[in-house]
């Protein structure tokens, strides 16, 4: 166990770290949310496995998203479930930048407007990296946290 004045630092670095990620609206207040559904003790981990399981999901299909709309005969049905999910993962975790990129995907995909698909999802691409570099900061901040003996603190 790491002494007190390090679990502070860590502590006030976590919360000045998230503040930012609101400020600037990386986050919103849905990851609070998934925050508050983290039990220090029976699941210390939870918003570090959940967070890695959406980057996971989320480049899945991204991919599956690009395949479809490479076809010589798009599946706009299966486009949009894909489409669906995205946004529905992306307000899930508060990823508020990346949640934004989808509604506009799916405006072009209402559209069937495949070059602004295409565009949507490079911007989707480029939104998806920021916040995830920002997330895994925020995690690895958690991770030292909890390995000094810290717990999580609540904004």
């Amino acid at each position: 166990m790491a002494n007190v004045s390090t679990i502070v630092q860590l502590q006030r670095q976590i919360l000045d770290y998230t503040t930012y990620l609101y400020n600037e609206a990386y986050l919103d207040d849905q990851f609070k949310n998934l925050q508050k559904l983290q039990d220090d003790l029976s699941n210390p981990n939870f918003v570090v496995e959940t967070v890695s399981n959406f980057f996971i999901n989320f480049e899945r299909t991204v991919l599956n998203i690009t395949t479809a709309l490479h076809q010589q005969l798009i599946d706009w049905k299966k486009v949009e479930i894909l489409i669906f999910s995205l946004k529905g993962s992306t307000s899930s975790i508060g990823a508020h930048r990346l949640h934004e990129a989808c509604i506009v995907l799916l405006e072009h995909y209402n559209q069937q407007n495949i070059q602004g698909c295409f565009d949507s999802v490079q911007k989707m691409h480029t939104e998806y990296f920021f916040v995830k570099n920002k997330l895994e900061t925020l995690l690895k901040l958690h991770n030292e946290l909890i390995a000094a003996g810290g717990s999580i603190p609540r904004q």
